[in-house]
């Protein structure tokens, strides 16, 4: 590899290391007060997946606090607030999500089999990704308290 490969190569991987962790949390922030906002709004298409797998709560209601708990997520991954208290609400949040398929299997699972997920289930799954984003920028932004 030439010299100006390698410089650049160096500087490159430098430039990822400085704004992964700020681009992750900024973007993660996006999609979770997008997703809030649509929900505060009344306008989210997944009203009907949440009212059908949480049935037993007022539809209305839950939406509402479950779009304001969202857009909380987003402000303070958006502006890094209290991110401890934002990163927990985060996966308070998506331990609610990948419960939903105990509520409503059938809506998640194609004939009953885990392995073959619906829309929703794949839906469900790909939270997975939401969670390991909220561990990484815990990890890298989150400082720990001196003793």
């Amino acid at each position: 590899m030439s010299d100006f490969l390698r410089e650049f190569d160096r500087l490159f991987i430098e430039e990822m290391h400085r704004w992964a962790i700020p681009v992750l949390r900024v973007c993660l922030g996006i999609v979770f007060l997008w997703f809030g906002l649509l929900k505060v709004l009344d306008v989210t298409p997944v009203a009907e997946l949440v009212g059908g797998t949480y049935s037993f709560l007022p539809q209305k209601e839950f939406l509402l606090v479950l779009g304001i708990w969202e857009s909380l997520i987003g402000v303070g991954l958006i502006f890094k607030l209290f991110l401890r208290t934002t990163l927990a609400l985060l996966w308070l949040q998506m331990l609610g999500t990948l419960a939903a398929p105990l509520f409503s299997p059938a809506m998640f699972f194609t004939a009953g089999n885990p392995l073959l997920l619906t829309i929703e289930g794949e839906f469900v799954v790909k939270n997975l990704v939401l969670i390991a984003a909220g561990l990484v920028i815990g990890g890298y932004e989150v400082k720990t308290p001196s003793l």
